[in-house]
């Protein structure tokens, strides 16, 4: 072949090429997402993890950040966003068992993967494939879209299952286990009847160890000038006495290395190191040197608390008095690290942006600085949610046009809280419980509901328990009682 002739074909094979990349793909819609991810939520929705709650809530709070990676994938102009790790703990349906993958005592599959995807169909392919689910039913979306003939039109055509497939498949359906798992709810009274006795063997099998918690929870404090002791988790007594014994028996062996340790709150979690609220955590798989290593390095640590002090000072100066808070998402911790990168990327974007607000004319306000989102919204309690790269000008007119509506969403949630604690105290004393609490996931608004209609039920089998109000029903390895918010009656 000549050179002139290969030239020739190479130019073909660039056209083709190119003008097959220029095809346009059919983009996903929302719905069209949903129903392509069935399998996926399938696999990891809460609502199937009521006894494990530890996985439910990684689960509850990794599917927030993943369907707030897909909104901003479908907003106009929306070219592409921050890539984002996910963790997800996946239950072994039929769709997603693999012999050869190992699997938790618990007997659920880890699965975190990193979304660096720019589009919504290459999003839900990536997160099918992560989790070894099934893709053959997205086949038909990848077909390039004829040009309709209206131009404003849009083709869209939802994958809706029908109950045939299942017949037919083996598969289980979601939506009927779901409307299953309700219908057969029993009464909390029933449930009681049926669970207090185990509850109370349990409870009365724990006393010992609750009292040995409490006596090395209060030597620790005082001995070493710890201002607290808490837990990420709704561990075990056993495993919380197993945890303190292991920081006791540290600080026999080495005295020295807790001396860092004063005036600080030690928050036992999965990770080492110091979160965004300045407390030490320490990881309950470490070994005693590494927390060693930790409590040397408190000083460094320290001195970045100090410096993202400083900078939520000026920001509040440069936004008219609004205070920069943190709030812990669930299953998820932000070392103080990142909360300083966060803060002095915001405060230099501040800088740059010259705003224009009275000093003190948002007095009162709070707000919340967020990686992942692209545009600012007022949350339901009353803060502000602001992505870190935001457009200040913007900024200033969404803080100016909100503001009231902060106040009165802030001062609800006040109202609610003060009203939530009365009522908690309340039922206590009313109900002879030893002790009432509920899980982070549950607003105010749930837990006055619940408290409400416990006064009202009077049920004498509640006497002498220790009741966390929670999404299901649960007897606790120790003798607590998880009991729904929404219980029947």
């Amino acid at each position: 072949m000549s050179v002139n002739s290969l030239l020739r074909c190479t130019i073909r094979l660039e056209r083709k090429h190119v003008a097959t990349l220029l095809i346009p793909r059919r983009a996903l819609s929302g719905a069209e997402a949903v129903n392509a991810l069935r399998p996926f939520y399938f696999a990891v929705h809460p609502d199937f993890f009521g006894q494990h709650p530890r996985e439910r809530e990684v689960n509850e709070n990794s599917l927030k950040r993943l369907n707030g990676y897909l909104e901003n994938l479908q907003r106009p102009g929306s070219c592409s966003v921050q890539p984002m790790k996910l963790t997800f703990f996946v239950r072994n349906t039929k769709e997603s068992m693999h012999e050869q993958e190992e699997l938790l005592p618990s007997g659920f599959r880890v699965v975190s993967f990193i979304l660096r995807t720019s589009d919504v169909l290459s999003t839900v392919k990536n997160v099918l494939k992560s989790c070894n689910l099934p893709v053959e039913h997205m086949e038909q979306m990848e077909v390039p879209s004829r040009k309709p003939a209206d131009e404003h039109a849009t083709i869209y055509r939802p994958i809706k299952w029908d109950k045939s497939y299942y017949a037919f498949t083996g598969f289980r359906d979601p939506e009927e286990e779901l409307q299953q798992a309700h219908r057969v709810e029993p009464t909390l009274d029933l449930w009681l009847r049926n669970n207090e006795p185990e509850a109370a063997k349990k409870h009365s099998a724990s006393l010992p160890r609750r009292t040995e918690l409490k006596r090395l929870k209060k030597e620790l404090c005082m001995k070493f000038n710890v201002a607290d002791i808490r837990w990420q988790r709704s561990w075990g007594v056993a495993h919380r006495c197993s945890q303190l014994q292991s920081l006791s028996r540290l600080a026999q062996q080495n005295p020295d290395s807790m001396i860092n340790l004063q005036g600080h709150t030690v928050v036992f979690s999965d990770h080492s190191g110091m979160n965004a609220s300045g407390y030490v955590m320490l990881g309950t798989t470490d070994v005693h040197h590494q927390w060693a290593k930790l409590f040397q390095q408190l000083p460094v640590y320290r001195s970045l608390q100090q410096q993202s002090e400083w900078l939520r000072e000026r920001i509040s100066l440069l936004l008219g008095g609004t205070q920069v808070v943190h709030m812990e998402p669930l299953g998820l911790v932000q070392s103080i690290q990142e909360h300083y990168n966060t803060l002095n990327t915001f405060h230099k974007g501040l800088m740059s942006g010259r705003l224009r607000l009275h000093p003190r004319g948002l007095q009162g306000l709070t707000m919340t600085l967020d990686n992942d989102s692209s545009s600012c919204r007022l949350h339901e309690l009353g803060h502000f949610v602001i992505p870190v790269n935001c457009d200040m000008l913007q900024l200033q007119a969404f803080l100016l046009n909100h503001a009231s509506q902060a106040r009165l969403k802030t001062q609800r949630r006040i109202q609610l809280q003060v009203e939530e604690d009365a009522l908690v105290k309340e039922c206590v004393q009313s109900l002879s419980l030893r002790e009432l609490s509920k899980e982070p996931s549950l607003s105010s608004s749930h837990m006055i509901h619940c408290c409400r209609r416990l006064l009202d039920m009077r049920l004498p089998l509640l006497q002498g328990l220790h009741i966390c109000v929670s999404h299901f029903y649960s007897v606790m390895q120790d003798g607590d009682l998880c009991v729904p918010w929404d219980w029947k009656s």
